[in-house]
């Protein structure tokens, strides 16, 4: 496998990032640059989808549960081939299809409206609920902050998804250590996360969420896990590819002016 490839879409992605929300002059960068290579690998390699035929029956679902990230799904679906990139630069503009938490009804690749924590979790339990019971082969993925697992619809979902076996049912963990109020560990911990998921009876893997060997082999381990649904630990860094922006809570809700923008489109190697 060639993860120079991955690399580079993900740089790309974190690009279009960078410049959606500057377009915008507000928006999410901090946890959207977070989950760019988590998002990558699904998008350009794991999933089963089709950009011309974005409701294909058996298709693979991405769900969004920390919707605020947003400009990190527009990116990659847009590189993906789901609409035109430039398209993505329309970020938070009225009237525009491409708000500030993704909307179903009006992007084509989006599974599901998300954005009030904890509600994307419990919808991926109930769309892999939905394919055992129609025999669908499709497998769902789920996106959760670190931050975002302080509401307890998640230890909801938490608890019944191995109850119902769901081994089509992938949950990632964008574990940056960082909220819009600082350290997770400061405003509330919720550690140790390995041992909770695991407790409730989840195959529980670890990984560096930034680097894609392990991404691939974690995802592998998933479908190879029977019985029960598998929850990824990837720990990662807030703001990652951009120096400036780098594990600084600053970042979470905060736009890049111009000349920040240049600077972090130049590091990350230009394009989009």
């Amino acid at each position: 496998m060639d993860f120079k490839y991955f690399e580079k879409k993900a740089a790309d992605v974190r690009v279009g990032v960078i410049k959606a929300v500057a377009a915008a002059g507000s928006g999410h960068p901090g946890g959207s640059l977070s989950a760019a290579d988590l998002v990558t690998a699904l998008y350009f390699h794991e999933m089963n989808i089709d950009p011309e035929n974005p409701k294909m029956k058996e298709r693979d679902k991405f769900i969004l549960s920390k919707g605020h990230a947003g400009p990190v799904q527009y990116a990659a679906l847009a590189l993906r081939g789901f609409f035109p990139k430039e398209d993505v630069l329309n970020l938070r503009k009225i009237g525009g299809r491409f708000q500030g938490h993704p909307d179903m009804n009006k992007v084509p690749g989006i599974e599901m409206s998300t954005g009030s924590l904890g509600q994307g979790f419990a919808a991926a339990a109930g769309m892999a609920m939905a394919n055992k019971l129609d025999k669908n082969p499709g497998r769902i993925y789920v996106l959760i902050g670190d931050g975002e697992l302080q509401e307890g619809m998640i230890w909801e979902t938490a608890m019944s998804a191995p109850n119902y076996q769901l081994d089509n049912l992938t949950a990632i963990i964008d574990w940056n250590g960082l909220q819009i109020d600082g350290r997770n560990e400061d405003v509330m911990s919720v550690s140790p996360i390995d041992e909770k998921f695991a407790a409730f009876g989840w195959n529980v893997l670890t990984i560096n969420g930034h680097s894609f060997p392990e991404i691939f082999e974690a995802f592998d381990k998933a479908k190879t896990c029977k019985g029960r649904p598998t929850v990824i630990i990837a720990k990662t860094y807030k703001g990652h590819g951009v120096s400036f922006m780098e594990d600084n809570a600053g970042w979470h809700g905060k736009a890049p002016n111009a000349e920040e923008m240049k600077n972090a489109v130049a590091e990350l190697g230009g394009e989009f």
